[in-house]
């Protein structure tokens, strides 16, 4: 794999294999885009706003749906399942508590988790894959949800929006979380199949920084939507292209540099990890309080509690 240095620096543009990136995850995306959820009464009346079809919300998943880091989780259920031995649980368990302790993104813990998840998938089937990630939703990810990010997708779903999660895990784990929180669908790093086999090999670069924003800016053409429209969540300043792409950007559980870039350039702001609101902006009546913090690092036993 290709390594992520180059992810670094949020001025950076998209580089031809992020193009790839992207419209490979926008495609996946599409052909296996859920119906979306019944339409109720909005929250807030002003936005999302009732019944736009022109626009959508697109959300990241790690330590913005949920806390944590999804492709962490996902090798955690892969240990339990015996598809590797236990020196690699070691790195993926310092990795996610790096990961939790700190609530960035360090390119270089990411880049070893993704090498190491597709040399372990190597050979395996897509759809095994995919019934794995179901069970390993209910057993690691579903407790660590965000209660207060998922009121934010649910008021775009009552509004009649579509709602997409946007993330560098595997479009096929990032589809099963999608699915079971209701959402329309998911953008995640395409992993290259043959026959429905793994080769251990990706399309283009993993979806993350330049990259998702090319994903964003190819579904929206595809689906026929107005950016301007658009809302966009995200807690990391790797995040700030596809942030910038929307008129409606939010800075949810921020990152330093994403706090202060979006002082800057007065975007709203929304902290879940304190049970606080970091700004009283945008849909306050959906938004509600935060709910989950603590926890251990994958593969220890885990501790929640609730504020």
């Amino acid at each position: 794999m290709a390594a992520l240095g180059w992810l670094t620096p949020r001025r950076r543009s998209a580089t031809a294999r992020s193009v790839l990136a992207g419209e490979a995850s926008a495609e996946a995306a599409r052909k296996n885009q859920e119906a979306p959820a019944p339409v109720g009464e909005a929250a807030e009346p002003e936005f999302p706003v009732l019944g736009d079809d022109k626009a959508a919300a697109f959300f990241d998943l790690d330590n913005t749906v949920m806390q944590g880091a999804a492709i962490f989780h996902f090798g955690r259920g892969l240990y339990k399942r015996k598809f590797f031995e236990t020196r690699d649980l070691a790195r993926f368990a310092w990795q996610q508590a790096w990961f939790r302790l700190a609530g960035v993104e360090d390119p270089e813990h990411m880049q070893d988790a993704r090498d190491s998840a597709l040399s372990i998938v190597k050979g395996h089937r897509v759809a095994e894959l995919q019934t794995i990630g179901e069970e390993i939703y209910d057993e690691y990810m579903a407790e660590r949800i965000w209660p207060g990010t998922r009121a934010l997708a649910q008021a775009h779903l009552d509004a009649g929006q579509k709602v997409w999660l946007v993330t560098a895990a595997p479009v096929e784990i990032a589809g099963v979380i999608a699915r079971r929180l209701g959402l329309t669908g998911a953008l995640g790093t395409v992993a290259e199949s043959v026959g429905g086999v793994y080769t251990g090999k990706l399309v283009g670069e993993p979806l993350h920084g330049p990259a998702k924003a090319e994903a964003v800016r190819a579904l929206a053409a595809a689906e026929g939507l107005d950016l301007s429209r658009c809302a966009a969540y995200s807690d990391s300043h790797n995040d700030i292209p596809m942030l910038s792409l929307v008129g409606h950007p939010y800075a949810i559980n921020p990152d330093g540099k994403l706090r202060k870039h979006a002082r800057e350039m007065d975007w709203r702001l929304r902290d879940y990890r304190t049970g606080r609101k970091a700004a009283k902006v945008g849909i306050p009546a959906a938004a509600g309080v935060g709910a989950v913090a603590g926890g251990t690092a994958a593969a220890i036993a885990l501790s929640r509690r609730r504020r």
